[in-house]
């Protein structure tokens, strides 16, 4: 994993990344419905003490803190947890957020509830001993039958067809239309791409800014990530699919063993 590289991914995007959505607020609620019932399910009503470790600008963590549940975030992108935790006071969410690299998460020992990996955020770990530190400090800070909640996206069908781009995201609103698309270049070993991500802003008259922001992704199938999260120390590993579950990306739930 290139440190500086994702974090300065995170850093530039961080200002922009609400508009990614139609409506963000939408957005998070939705998502933390969804997520939220697989914890119902797993863990009983709570509310519970959470933990997102890639917690962005807050999409997860502020819906399910507004839901009731006891969140932290943390981020490796200081830009991005500063405005969650800005973004979450501004709706009344009780939510800590601080700058922090999953693979070494400054939390004690079995303190939480759920783990909350969203969004993609495990491919920026482009090694097998960065993924397997990353989800053993998951499971260090997870009490025992505490549940990881993970989402990445389909990259057994990705890595099937292995795309060079992916569909472009239109959105509207004070600060005008946005078009949102990313452009990939797979690497020889079929697992790993380089990203790059444009953003294209209404300007003034007929110009449009141009932003353009790069990092480096790992494709993990569903095999290789179960594999990783069973050595991890966890059990009872489930996927759900978007089909079915509702989240826009296919979401792994497993359980601490204890």
């Amino acid at each position: 994993m290139s440190d500086p590289s994702v974090r300065a991914f995170y850093d530039a995007l961080a200002p922009d990344y609400h508009r990614i959505f139609a409506d963000w607020d939408v957005s998070m609620a939705h998502q933390a419905a969804v997520l939220g019932a697989l914890v119902r399910e797993e863990l009983g009503q709570g509310p519970h003490r959470v933990l997102d470790c890639s917690c962005g600008i807050g999409t997860q963590a502020i819906g399910l803190a507004l839901a009731g549940h006891r969140v932290v975030g943390s981020d490796l992108s200081p830009v991005a947890a500063a405005r969650a935790a800005q973004e979450a006071s501004a709706r009344g969410a009780g939510l800590s957020a601080a700058a922090a690299d999953m693979r070494r998460l400054p939390f004690v020992s079995s303190v939480f509830d759920v783990v909350v990996c969203a969004d993609n955020s495990l491919a920026h770990l482009l090694t097998a001993p960065d993924v397997a530190a990353a989800l053993a400090g998951m499971r260090r800070v997870l009490r025992d039958g505490g549940l990881l909640v993970l989402t990445l996206r389909d990259y057994d069908e990705i890595r099937r067809t292995r795309p060079g781009a992916a569909p472009p995201q239109v959105s509207e609103d004070s600060g005008g239309r946005l078009i949102t698309f990313q452009l990939w270049q797979w690497h020889e070993d079929g697992e790993r791409y380089d990203l790059e991500h444009f953003q294209l802003a209404d300007g003034e008259g007929d110009d449009w800014a141009v932003r353009v922001r790069r990092t480096t992704s790992w494709a993990l199938t569903r095999s290789q990530l179960t594999e990783f999260v069973t050595a991890a120390g966890f059990t009872e590993v489930r996927w759900h699919d978007p089909a079915s579950g509702g989240f826009y990306q296919p979401v792994l739930t497993a359980r601490a063993a204890g």
